[in-house]
């Protein structure tokens, strides 16, 4: 699994809105820029919470016509903000509705993993979500057992939080960091981070920079090694504005040190405010394309 993960891109923007306004759709043109972009996975962010029912089946046909493109895919358990909020008593629903997606897509075709919760956040604390996850866990396991799973930390999947991660033992679970330090860098002007216009113009690519991010990495890596699990990034990336050359350089360099350590990645994203692929003009932002690829 982890080797079909090498090289990802998330497709943010699809099924993951807040709001019940119809998202873009991939299809084949787009996931065939994908592919013969060097890609060989996709991750989808997906806010099943409460709409299982309206995306089991457009899901299910992304799942497949992704696997015509030889692309791997990952589905993640994106805003669930009542888990986040009362975990204790969203534990059972929880599991209810990992049971129900693992049922639907136990045959499904192509190589297939499932997030079980995107970046748990407070009030879920680390001891929270260790409990929790165990339980949810179980309830994909008692549909499929050889099921690719991923799992992250607490303190919305960061480094902080893989540090805290306890895994339950299981031969098919994948650990997951996001990345997007430094977040005054990355998040400049980002509309929902309050005060994140003070920070715009903030460049990115010195000696010192790049020796942070080399030496977050390396601790994650070995992390994953102490614990004898995969690490996959499930998310790393600049907002689009930031400065052009620094985000490349930040992309460029955060991509050479994942291949580096072997890592597998998926940039945060496709085609939205982080986009590596402008939608209007059907095209890659090639100097990010070039960063991302080599």
């Amino acid at each position: 699994m982890v080797a079909e993960l090498r090289r990802g891109i998330n497709l943010a923007g699809m099924f993951d809105r807040r709001d019940d306004r119809p998202g873009w759709r991939a299809g084949a043109d787009e996931l065939a820029a994908i592919a013969d972009g060097g890609f060989t996975a996709v991750r989808v962010p997906v806010r099943w919470w409460g709409r299982a029912d309206e995306l089991l089946g457009p899901v299910g046909d992304l799942v497949e016509q992704a696997s015509r493109h030889r692309l791997a895919v990952v589905l993640t358990m994106h805003h669930a903000d009542a888990v986040y909020e009362d975990p204790d008593g969203t534990a059972a629903p929880l599991a209810t509705l990992w049971r129900r997606i693992a049922a639907h897509f136990a045959g499904a075709p192509g190589v297939l993993a499932f997030e079980l919760l995107n970046e748990p956040r407070m009030p879920m604390t680390a001891a929270h979500w260790n409990a929790l996850l165990p339980m949810v866990l179980a309830a994909v396991r008692e549909v499929d057992p050889m099921r690719p799973v991923i799992a992250g930390g607490a303190d919305a999947s960061t480094l902080t939080g893989l540090l805290s991660l306890e895994l339950p033992s299981d031969d098919h679970l994948v650990a997951t960091l996001h990345y997007y330090a430094p977040f005054r860098f990355t998040h400049q002007g980002a509309a929902w981070e309050a005060g994140s216009e003070a920070w715009v113009g903030t460049r990115w690519g010195t000696r010192s920079d790049r020796a942070a991010v080399t030496a977050d990495l390396q601790r994650a890596a070995e992390w994953a090694r102490r614990q004898r699990v995969p690490l996959y990034v499930g998310e790393f990336g600049a907002l689009g504005t930031a400065d052009q050359d620094s985000r490349v350089r930040w992309t460029s360099w955060v991509r050479h040190e994942l291949d580096r350590l072997s890592l597998p990645w998926a940039y945060w994203d496709f085609a939205t405010d982080f986009g590596a692929y402008d939608l209007d003009r059907r095209a890659w932002r090639h100097e990010l394309l070039k960063a991302l690829t080599g």
